[in-house]
């Protein structure tokens, strides 16, 4: 039976399309698609969709397990007016409350009651089905708990942003930690060595590993909805310690756009890709300047039903501190409170590809309702 392989990448490097054939080679994929922002990853490239029958690969889903988007309008009457004018003093107190960048995590007593009540179920949940006591003994040590309600670094974000008189929160973010040991344990343990564990090992779903892994992975993603929608809560608290007033909010989405999950008996892969079934609600985030769109989605099976995680990298991270000047940087987010210096430089506007282009070339996949701009931007 021939597969069914898509291609709707902008300008893909050779590295790109050498993984994504790698990928669709396998003789376990059935469909696979490249999306508007695809860009090389490790093993699977960024931007990519791939269905497999009957196996799962840990390395294909990668580190960052249930990395996605989360999107809440602010509904208090005059927010936006009152956001803009306290708008540094809001920086520093979410700055203050919400733990960002590599390896910040929570001291203990700084979760919400609802998100340690919810953990502990997700734990039970875990507990019933295939595990090893290694990831359990994590999970239960504390270490795990602590991530919620932390953003990380690199691409992930916290914005406040506005459409017309309507004010939003936007969080891109994933299972933090426990995603990373969740992945560094399977891919391992798939490929059956400790070093060069980073390629295409896949597991059967009905063996030990394979039923193990499934079960965690699950976690894993439940973790992160919930450590978003933690982050929420703390920059929802933030405001009020500023502004003096209670803020109610609306959920909007909440979903991942790193994961497998299984549809029709077959395994759907997304690295780095938003699901957009038809009127299915998502987030692609552009960059730091022309903030994020609210999509629909339209159901387009030749897109696997599914659209890009954002504008996509131009430049590597290496290449962006290089050709990317911080003066240019600052001139580019001018009217935009955000972290803004020569450690977040490879996250600057430039650093990405036209996210014009890029919602142009996967219009038959969404459809766009709103385009959300800065007017706050956290990077970790």
């Amino acid at each position: 039976m021939k597969k069914e392989i898509y291609n709707y990448a902008l300008n893909p490097g050779k590295e790109t399309m050498s993984q994504f054939e790698n990928c669709y080679n396998q003789p376990f994929v059935v469909k696979a698609a490249l999306m508007p922002d695809a860009h090389s990853g490790y093993v699977a490239p960024i931007g990519s969709v791939l269905i497999t029958k009957e196996y799962i690969v840990p390395s294909w889903v990668g580190y960052d397990i249930g990395c996605g988007m989360t999107a809440v309008k602010l509904t208090n009457k005059d927010i936006l007016k009152k956001i803009n004018e306290n708008s540094m003093k809001i920086y520093n107190q979410v700055k203050n409350n919400v733990p960002m960048g590599l390896g910040k995590i929570n001291n203990s007593g700084k979760i919400s009651p609802e998100a340690e009540k919810q953990f502990q179920l997700l734990v039970q949940k875990f507990k019933q089905g295939a595990h090893n006591k290694n990831i359990l003994n994590f999970i239960e040590s504390g270490k795990a708990l602590q991530y919620l309600g932390s953003l990380g670094h690199g691409n992930h974000f916290i914005e406040i942003s506005y459409d017309k008189n309507d004010a939003w929160i936007v969080v891109h973010s994933g299972s933090r930690g426990v995603g990373h040991k969740i992945a560094t344990e399977y891919m391992k343990k798939s490929a059956g060595k400790n070093k060069g564990f980073e390629e295409t090992y896949p597991l059967h779903e009905d063996s030990t590993l394979g039923k193990e892994y499934l079960n965690i992975l699950d976690f894993g993603l439940e973790f992160a909805l919930l450590n978003r929608m933690e982050i929420i809560k703390k920059v929802v608290k933030s405001i009020e310690q500023v502004l003096k007033e209670k803020i109610d909010y609306a959920l909007w989405v909440n979903k991942n756009h790193n994961h497998a999950i299984k549809e029709h008996g077959l395994y759907v892969h997304r690295k780095g890709a938003t699901p957009a079934k038809k009127d299915e609600r998502g987030v692609i985030p552009a960059n730091m300047k022309d903030g994020s769109f609210l999509v629909k989605g339209l159901g387009n099976k030749k897109f696997l039903e599914s659209s890009s995680h954002g504008a996509g990298r131009e430049y590597s991270r290496k290449e962006a501190r290089e050709k990317i000047s911080l003066e240019n940087f600052k001139e580019e987010m001018k009217g935009i409170t955000g972290t803004i210096s020569e450690s977040t430089l490879d996250e600057a506007p430039d650093a990405y590809k036209n996210i014009f282009q890029v919602m142009k070339a996967q219009e038959k996949s969404v459809k766009v309702l709103k385009q959300l701009k800065p007017i706050i931007n956290w990077k970790g």
